[in-house]
């Protein structure tokens, strides 16, 4: 059975989310020496760090982000990308802090799942729905696509059809079950919400009394500060080890970091980990 990680990268003008995968890619190989990683992107990956990927793969069926300002339109694509029988989906701006092999015995037990309960740089459940108000007004399941598995099974590839339907048609299916709170642009989030909704299958696809697969999810407003900023980086240091260890504040970070802020990914980091993997 083969199992890997698969992330979709599409570059802005603005943001490199190309590296970002790099350096995800990097952080993988340095906890989990022998796993593997795909990238899923139209964009050119740097001569360096291609043998950092089991495979570089195009983005299937044309680019459906072409004109987009969030290039979230492709990310239902990562079902029909992925040439693992078991993937592992993860955001591009997340780095891999410990060994997360033992997750694919409990994933596994599932067709699809995703993560529902998040922590907070300290270790501690995120209760905040300060970003998530449009799921808790109209009550949609509490999923991040951020980190989420499936197999190539008959039903995941239904949930990734209606994803897929509900992303061409965001705005229709949102009048419907995201009345209130009204997102404004497509999230894929809220658009698995929905379909989990569709399909009623909440409580196949997540399990939110298991302490993973989880991640730390670094937005300001839910970190439990009285006076949180815009960006996190201006309430709390952050450092690096020359093992690519991580704290922020005086809290060492395991499991998977979702850093949320480009900024957060600097030459200082980049360099560490080339250093500690020689490449």
């Amino acid at each position: 059975m083969s199992r890997g990680i698969a992330v979709l990268a599409q570059n802005l003008d603005s943001v490199d989310y190309v590296e970002q995968a790099c350096i995800l890619a990097m952080s993988l190989h340095a906890t989990n020496p022998n796993s593997r990683i795909s990238i899923i992107t139209n964009d050119i990956v740097p001569e360096d760090y291609i043998s950092l990927f089991d495979k570089v793969i195009p983005i299937p069926f044309g680019d459906s982000a072409k004109d987009s300002e969030w290039k979230i339109e492709n990310r239902w694509k990562i079902y029909h990308a992925s040439p693992y029988e078991e993937t592992l989906v993860l955001d591009t701006d997340m780095l891999i802090l410990q060994d997360i092999s033992f997750w694919w015995e409990f994933l596994s037990q599932y067709e699809l799942y995703f993560t529902s309960k998040v922590l907070t740089y300290r270790g501690e459940a995120v209760t905040s729905d300060y970003y998530r108000k449009t799921f808790t007004a109209n009550k949609l399941p509490n999923l991040y696509t951020g980190a989420h598995y499936f197999k190539k099974t008959k039903f995941s590839r239904e949930f990734y059809n209606w994803m897929e339907i509900i992303t061409q048609n965001w705005e229709l299916f949102y009048g419907k079950f995201a009345k209130e709170n009204y997102p404004g642009r497509p999230s894929m989030d809220v658009t698995a919400a929905i379909t989990a909704k569709i399909l009623d299958c909440e409580s196949e696809i997540t399990n939110n009394k298991t302490s993973f697969p989880s991640f730390t999810h670094m937005k300001s407003q839910i970190q439990n500060w009285s006076n949180p900023k815009s960006s996190w980086q201006d309430c709390v240091g952050t450092y690096i080890t020359r093992n690519c260890e991580i704290k922020i504040g005086n809290h060492l970070q395991t499991g998977i970091l979702h850093y949320t802020e480009d900024s957060f990914v600097t030459d200082t980091i980049i360099n560490r980990y080339r250093l500690l993997l020689n490449v």
